[in-house]
């Protein structure tokens, strides 16, 4: 067995992280490795997400790794629930199932585990997860005790004697006669991004420290943290390269949370400061049970990592196990039938669901306006005017829009695939102040993905994506009674609706959860996937259009495109088409007529023969000017203010000039 390094160079974790594959000092080549030194094999998953359709393909990868190495660890990172009708049909019943059959050793929790802690049974479906579990659970910096379903599961120490179906700060694993320390961290992101109730997430560099320094005590030099934080995630909150560089002792770290792919593993062997450390192997395994990770670390007798080899095996080229094949036909077949269901609904086109893949000129539900989005947000704000005719907008999160749905009729199992949380409907009372705070929240990243992106249905938005994150909604409106659109004030309280999620402060929404904590969140208890089934089902054949509700300013979209309130024909008084030299919008002072055109007081300047003040008229202060140019010829039209313009009919305009 070959053990080649590939090592991590850490200048600066907060700024540039650079990799080298050079052999740190101190560390013996593979060639040099004693026969003495212990190996450790382990196998890891992560983020799986109640991807089950290959868990009989899973079982034949696991059978074959432990063929060849009996001794071999299966540990999972954590987010085994939420993501597809598997979850929604049977609350990660069906993954337990296969996680004991497959003979795990080890899990520890992910964000999306705590994310039915806000339904009525809170985190029940969690605790009968853990307790029909044939491993134990490692968990460093979640505090359980305020809960009253996992309370009485979890104890507060590291065990050499772990009990299945338990929650323990750590435990011991003797393997091959040597002593390894597991111990568990999740991501402290959980209470924004999901909706943990009294779960409680502690500081996760200091409770590793605490860790680390009880399995040392305890004589154990070999030591594992099975991670739920992130490769390379925010700094500032979490992440496994942070981990391994500011915290000594920790030898092997299995990740999850970043949906990381690392086709081999990843070495830390130096701290923050770039002094050299004993190195840390960093693994992870993707999503979604594509690949079932593989990792062999060798140890010399001090407990050093002296060698590591690791691989990632797709698990679409395997075979399925014949047994676990039969078994997972108990679980399809449900869901088979589920997703099949039709809900009296059919779209002439796909409603896409793009992801940038890290391409941020690229489309993403998470920072784009999509047809999707806007549906979901129609079908909310239709559903709160049932409840409460005061509710003037809709609001989704980008994030928790998880999948497209193809042309043709819908079913019942693509709705659900696309809004797979749980949530509910919720109301809240809000100022126009803290709704501007919220849309700045939610373009604050742009043009970056945020899972927290603020699709919208009864409003408009405007942001300047080139002023600064805090500083770019340029105007939130919203439809009246009247259909034309009214600007939000700041002092004035407005209803709208969300998801419960996103009303409790989920995704970093704390102007939200203000107004959760003030009693102001009014949670409607009804179903997201069933409010938008029934919204599809009432529109019947479904044209999907993005209709420029959310617009950067800065994006300059063709004038085409953009949507107005009031038309203003450029016709005379014998309704015949005039001819228009130039339209130059600019912000000027007064209202008055010059040579061959008219002068509008803080809009635009039209110059063009037989222009006169019956052809358009002045706008309200401080409201953009909107002209309908159909049945105009238009040389030319310079827009030098365009937060003042909205337009449309312009098709015939021979020429657009767009000056900042």
């Amino acid at each position: 067995m070959k053990f080649p390094f590939k090592v991590l160079s850490t200048v600066a974790l907060t700024a540039a992280l650079t990799i080298s594959t050079a052999v740190p000092a101190g560390l013996v080549s593979a060639n040099e490795t004693s026969a003495a030194d212990f190996t450790l094999s382990l196998m890891h998953s992560n983020d799986t997400h109640a991807n089950m359709d290959s868990a009989a393909k899973k079982v034949t990868a696991v059978k074959e790794v432990r063929e060849a190495k009996p001794n071999a660890l299966l540990v999972d990172a954590g987010d085994v629930f939420s993501g597809t009708l598997y979850f929604n049909k049977f609350l990660g019943q069906a993954d337990l199932e296969f996680m004991n059959l497959m003979g795990y050793d080890i899990m520890t929790f992910g964000n999306h585990e705590f994310d039915l802690g806000s339904s009525p049974e809170g985190h029940q479906a969690l605790a009968d997860f853990v307790k029909g579990a044939q491993f134990p659970f490692v968990s460093s910096n979640v505090n359980f005790s305020e809960d009253a379903n996992l309370q009485g599961l979890f104890s507060d120490v590291i065990s050499s004697e772990p009990a299945n179906g338990k929650i323990y700060n750590g435990i011991i694993k003797e393997v091959n006669g040597e002593k390894v320390g597991f111990f568990g961290l999740t991501t402290a992101e959980t209470a924004s991004i999901s909706s943990p109730g009294n779960v409680k997430f502690e500081d996760y560099i200091e409770e590793a420290e605490k860790a680390v320094k009880a399995f040392e005590g305890m004589g154990v030099n070999k030591i594992v943290a099975v991670t739920h934080i992130g490769y390379d995630d925010n700094p500032n909150v979490d992440n496994d390269l942070s981990l391994a560089a500011q915290v000594d002792g920790i030898d092997v770290i299995v990740g999850g949370h970043s949906h990381t792919q690392l086709n081999e593993p990843v070495i830390v062997a130096t701290d923050e400061t770039g002094a050299e450390k004993d190195p840390t192997v960093i693994v992870q395994a993707g999503q979604y049970n594509n690949y079932l990770g593989t990792l062999d670390v060798q140890f010399d007798e001090a407990g050093k990592v002296v060698g590591q080899a690791g691989e990632l095996i797709k698990i679409s080229d395997k075979a399925e196990d014949p047994e676990a094949a039969v078994l997972l036909e108990k679980y399809s077949s449900q869901i088979e039938e589920l997703k099949n269901t039709e809900i009296g609904a059919e779209t002439v086109t796909a409603l896409e669901n793009p992801r940038t893949s890290g391409d941020s000129t690229e489309p993403s539900v998470r920072k784009n306006e999509t047809a999707l989005g806007n549906l979901i947000t129609d079908g909310m704000l239709a559903k709160a005017n049932q409840y409460n005719s005061s509710v003037i907008m809709a609001l989704q999160n980008g994030g928790g829009i998880r999948a497209a749905i193809d042309a043709g009729p819908i079913t019942v199992g693509e709705v659900i695939t696309v809004l797979p949380f749980g949530n509910t409907l919720a109301t809240m009372e809000v100022t126009g102040a803290e709704l501007k705070e919220a849309f700045e929240i939610s373009v604050g990243q742009y043009p970056a993905e945020n899972g927290g992106f603020l699709h919208v249905s009864g409003a408009k938005v405007k942001f300047d994506s080139t002023k600064p994150a805090g500083e770019r909604i340029v105007s939130i409106t919203y439809k009246n009674e009247q259909g034309t659109y009214t600007e939000i004030q700041d002092s004035q309280t407005y209803t709208i609706a969300t998801n419960a999620f996103t009303a409790k402060g989920g995704d970093g929404y704390t102007v939200f959860a203000k107004a959760y904590q003030e009693g102001r969140v009014t949670d409607l208890g009804l179903s997201d996937w069933e409010n938008f089934a029934e919204h599809l089902t009432s529109l019947g054949t479904i044209t999907p259009a993005v209709e420029g509700r959310i617009v950067d300013v800065d994006s300059l979209p063709p004038v085409t495109e953009w949507e107005f309130e009031k038309k203003y024909n450029l016709t005379d008084d014998k309704k015949k088409k005039l001819v228009v030299n130039k339209v130059s919008f600019i912000n000027v002072e007064e209202s008055a007529k010059i040579k061959n055109g008219i002068w509008l007081k803080n809009s635009a300047v039209l110059q063009g023969k037989g222009l006169k003040n019956l052809s358009v008229r002045v706008t309200p202060k401080k409201e953009p000017i909107i002209v309908d140019f159909s049945g105009a010829e238009v040389k030319e039209v310079i827009i030098e203010k365009r937060e003042l313009v909205e337009l449309r009919g312009a098709e015939n305009i021979k020429k657009i000039s767009y000056r900042k």
